[in-house]
């Protein structure tokens, strides 16, 4: 008896171990039957040991009355002296109120628990079957199962089975509970058994093995008449045995129930016969099933009545599961599916579905069968409908990283466990993480987690949510699936013979070395291998849709065989957004972009990240250019690192301009021609001054350390100064200088000359990169004058001599490295001489149309064909830009938004200004760009500098689907080109000639 106002020892120990109600545990203990026990430490361990102890001692207390006095000491007995035994049954009490009741209301079957051999800790379908023999009826197989379902929960709760385990035996169990009652209902209408063949197939999770605890079996009836038997009336037995079966398992008894059968994944759902023949579904499936018809039939397996025509259905539905892929938008319509149930998941559960909310178990589900069902046409080896299974031969077949599947795997299990530890309490059907402290403590307990339990099940919860919910996203939504699901079966694993054909069919031109690149890339039992294969019979197709699909795949095969080795490479292709088809777009567009990715094969990662193709700034580049430098050890490393963020950025700007220009599946075309243009001049005139920056870092540490004994600034001019440059273009500069305070000008002078040789000499360096060439032909006096020049010298010189053509390449003027407030201060020196007050005198008008008529003269190469050249034929870059800088130069004084040196700025300014008519301005504009992009493309196709379309079949292709024409327009696109350039001729030849 307790001291009133002390506790006892025994209190104390009750709350070590677990308990919440220890005085309520002290009096349980004092009932008949346990007081013998109360002091007994091996009692106390092995209830503090439970989920719950409070509730598996009220279990035990039921449990101990229920027994007749005569066997009471022999359960007592027993439950002391086999611990296995103690802890299966507290361990049930502790976590299953329901399994209580039952034992309770059965007291005799807790001797069930007592076996404990090897061929107890897994039974199959066949001890089950054992276990439920004895039953006659809908009440005497309740009790069987639930007995049944006591050890299956034993085996759960202390770990003795896995989850994957247990949901298997649940499946077992379910099987051998369908085959109990379907003899149970021929036993009560043997004249209906004896006219049809019955076949049960199960579907779902008990078709998958992977059943819960409660859950709706779901399955399909299969009859046929038995031998000589009419076969509209043997269907009619066939469904009354079939309906039979489904009362006796789902109706509710004084045992409860065993689980509702659901029929409602047959052809037609509720709407449809409940039993149909082979040919019957056979001909609506081939006719009439949806796409999540054949999903759900992924799972289907014969598990009772007639093995034979469950086997025929088996193989009759089989060859059609793996055909539905190739129903048209079948990846989109799995994706909607999944879509629709998060949708419909009522606002107040969403954040407590541990089935269908995002992050949970569907997320996974779908996931890996959206996998299956696209691989799986060419890949038996993924034929499972086992989820966890699947995911392992997904895993093993290269369609899923290895980390991701061990993520998925370990987060599917944690989550079935709450699941099932959930359903288990009360056995009833939920997939609702509970909100009651208690409930929540018990589940976490029940889990092994024990220090502070609510907080490390929602923890450990939201983790798994979360890993589930990124590879979902990562794997369900995978770009390559919606390709590879468009395939035909035999593009998919190509026989050399097949492979060869195909490739012709695609355009290959040498389909056999193609072919010899296919098995360099994809032969073997390697995993690397395994992806390959997965990967290129896409990659064939995306290459085919280009100019020069062999081109493409060499490019291909080169890239891998340099990234071989990287763990990443193939994963980012195989994951990652669009990146495989970001890659074959860049790959086969031409020969600039792949020569820079074989020279740093690791910007591939560029292509995976959505935002991997975003130019970088100027301040950003000349940053990392700056750091570079810093760190090298003499001036030539300095420029080789400089050159190497140029190469990596060149190949970003380039890749960006490809996939805008073709477009992929996860990046459309881009709408606006202008646009990419004006990325292109941007990036490439940033990255063209980061790189020089890095030059005049370079050559000032070799010989004076951090500072010049002159402050030096460098003035981009041309389109370098107008953020117009493009791919191969030079940088036409001009060099300032100012001499630090006390320093000598001819020292300062000498020092400027030195830096500026060192400059062009390290950029001028051998390289494989495209070139910068430094040409500083636009300063005074040309090539006959000093390279650089004081400020003082410049100011003089424009004063005094400055010609108008001068004054008109000044309008381009921008400092683009070097000292920053000295090239602002050559800035204001320049602006009157381009914005002359009051603007241009008639002279000096007739002076520029002079000189722009000789250029148009002398300067056209000879033999060019002037409708086709981009930079000085007729209404190209050169028509347009003198004409907008003729405007500039008299109206800019008056109109500030011309003062700027980027051309089309200039020209919408000047439309603004009323200057230029809106038809004309876009006429204007319209041209400029295409010019350009001209220009952009066949440097990009080609890998050097052009004016004028190539004359190679191949590469004149190449260049009209960066335009936009699909193969076969070339024609078109030249005639589009004469078209739109012979219109803004006639615009600069009224506003500039004045004509």
């Amino acid at each position: 008896m307790t001291v009133p106002g002390r506790r006892s020892s025994t209190f104390s120990r009750l709350l070590r171990h677990g308990f919440t109600d220890p005085s309520g545990a002290e009096r349980l203990l004092d009932v008949p039957g346990l007081s013998a026990l109360r002091g007994d430490p091996v009692l106390l361990d092995a209830l503090g040991a439970t989920a719950d102890p409070d509730l598996a001692l009220r279990g035990l207390v039921r449990l101990v009355e229920a027994q007749p006095e005569t066997e009471r000491q022999t359960f007592t007995a027993t439950l002391l002296a086999a611990k296995p035994f103690r802890d299966r049954l507290l361990g049930v009490l502790g976590a299953s109120e329901a399994l209580a009741d039952h034992l309770a209301r059965h007291p005799r079957d807790w001797e069930s628990l007592v076996t404990y051999e090897a061929v107890d800790l897994h039974p199959g379908v066949a001890e089950f079957e054992r276990g439920l023999a004895e039953a006659v009826d809908a009440v005497s197989l309740r009790v069987a199962y639930r007995r049944c379902l006591l050890a299956i929960a034993a085996r759960d709760v202390c770990g003795t089975t896995d989850v994957a385990q247990a949901a298997a035996e649940l499946a077992d169990l379910a099987t051998a509970t369908l085959r109990a009652a379907l003899a149970i209902a021929r036993s009560a209408a043997p004249a209906d058994a004896a006219m049809c063949r019955l076949a049960v197939i199960a579907m779902g999770k008990c078709g998958g093995h992977e059943l819960n605890y409660v859950s709706d079996v779901d399955v399909i009836f299969v009859g046929e008449p038995a031998e000589g038997a009419d076969e509209g009336k043997a269907i009619q037995a066939a469904t009354r045995l079939a309906s039979h079966l489904m009362r006796i398992c789902s109706e509710t008894t004084v045992e409860g129930t065993i689980w509702p059968v659901d029929a409602n994944l047959r052809p037609e759902g509720r709407n449809g016969p409940l039993v149909r023949t082979l040919s019957s579904h056979l001909a609506y499936y081939q006719r009439w099933a949806k796409t999540w018809e054949f999903q759900a039939l992924l799972k289907a397996r014969a598990v009772a009545g007639d093995p034979e025509l469950g086997a025929q259905y088996i193989d009759a539905v089989s060859p059609l599961v793996w055909q539905a892929a190739e129903r048209e938008n079948f990846v989109t319509d799995v994706q909607k599916m999944r879509r629709r149930v998060v949708d419909n998941i009522p606002a107040a559960q969403i954040d407590r579905e541990l089935k269908l909310g995002p992050g949970g178990l569907r997320d996974v589900e779908f996931a890996v069968q959206l996998l299956q069902l696209v691989h799986g046409r060419s890949d038996a080896g993924l034929h499972s409908g086992t989820t966890l299974d699947a995911l392992a031969a997904l895993a093993a077949g290269g369609y899923v990283g290895r980390a991701d599947a061990s993520q998925l795997d370990e987060a599917y299990r944690f989550l079935r466990a709450m699941e099932h530890r959930i359903q288990l309490y009360r056995l009833r059907r939920t997939h609702l993480v509970p909100e009651d402290e208690a409930d929540l403590r018990r589940l976490g307990r029940s889990l092994g987690l024990r220090t502070d339990p609510v907080a490390e099940l929602n923890k450990e919860w939201k983790r798994h949510a979360a890993v589930v919910r990124r590879l979902h996203e990562k794997l369900f939504y995978r770009p390559l699936l919606d390709a590879v699901a468009q395939l035909a079966p035999g593009e998919i694993r190509l026989s050399p013979k097949a492979a060869g054909q195909r490739l012709e069919a695609l355009g290959y031109a040498d389909p056999a070395a193609a072919l010899r690149h296919l098995e360099a890339l994809a032969s073997g039992v390697s995993r690397k291998a395994a992806i390959q294969r997965t990967l290129l019979p896409v990659l064939l197709g995306w290459f085919a849709d280009s100019a020069d699909p062999d081109a493409g795949l060499l490019g291909f095969r080169k890239v891998s065989d340099a990234l071989g080795k990287t763990p990443w490479y193939l994963r980012l292709l195989r994951d990652e957004g669009a990146a495989a088809e970001n890659l074959a777009r860049v790959l086969s567009a031409g020969r600039l972009a792949p020569d820079l990715l074989l020279r740093a094969p690791e910007a591939v990662a560029l292509l995976g990240d959505p935002g991997g193709l975003r130019p970088r700034g100027r301040d950003h580049l000349e940053q990392e250019v700056l750091a570079a430098v810093g760190r090298a050890d003499d001036a030539e490393q300095a420029v080789a690192a400089a050159r190497g963020v140029r190469r990596r950025e060149l190949f970003r700007t380039a890749a960006a301009d490809l996939i805008g220009s073709y477009g992929t599946e996860d990046s459309p075309r881009e709408p606006d021609p202008g646009a990419l243009v004006d990325r292109v001049g941007e990036a490439v005139t940033d990255l063209n001054a980061a790189t020089i920056a890095g030059a005049l870092r370079a050559a000032v540490r070799a010989e004076w350390g951090e500072e010049l004994p002159t402050r030096f600034a460098v003035i981009g001019m041309g389109r370098f100064g107008g953020h117009e440059v493009g791919y191969g273009s030079d940088a036409d500069v001009l060099f300032v200088h100012e001499p630090r305070e006390g320093v000598d000008e001819q020292e300062a002078a000498r020092a400027a000359n030195r830096v500026v040789a060192e400059m062009r000499r390290l950029l001028q360096l051998p390289t494989a990169d495209p070139p910068l060439l430094i040409d500083a032909d636009l300063r005074p006096e040309g090539k006959s004058g000093p390279m650089v020049r004081t400020l003082k010298s410049y100011a003089a010189y424009y004063h005094r001599w400055s010609l108008v053509w001068e004054s008109q390449a000044l309008l381009r003027a921008e400092p683009m490295a070097g000292d920053r407030e000295l090239g602002d201060r050559f800035i204001e020196l320049v602006d009157p001489l381009r914005y002359p007050a009051e603007g241009l005198g008639e002279d000096a008008v007739r002076e520029i149309r002079r000189l722009k008529a000789r250029m148009e003269s002398e300067r056209l190469p000879r033999g060019a064909d002037p409708t086709l050249h981009a930079k000085l034929g007729r209404g190209g870059l050169s028509d347009v830009e003198w004409t907008v800088q003729l405007l500039q130069m008299r109206h800019g004084w008056a109109e500030p938004g011309l003062r700027t040196t980027r051309t089309r700025e200039a020209l919408a300014a000047a439309h603004a200004a009323g200057l230029i008519p809106t038809e004309e301005a876009q006429t204007l504009d319209e041209a400029w760009v295409l010019a350009t992009r001209v220009r952009n493309a066949v440097m990009l196709v080609r890998g050097r500098p052009g004016d004028t379309f190539p004359s190679d079949p191949r590469e004149l292709a190449a260049v009209g689907r960066y335009l936009g024409y699909e193969a076969g327009h070339v024609g078109e696109m030249v005639e589009d080109y004469r078209r739109i350039t012979r219109r803004a001729r006639g615009i600069v030849d009224e506003l500039f000639y004045g004509a």
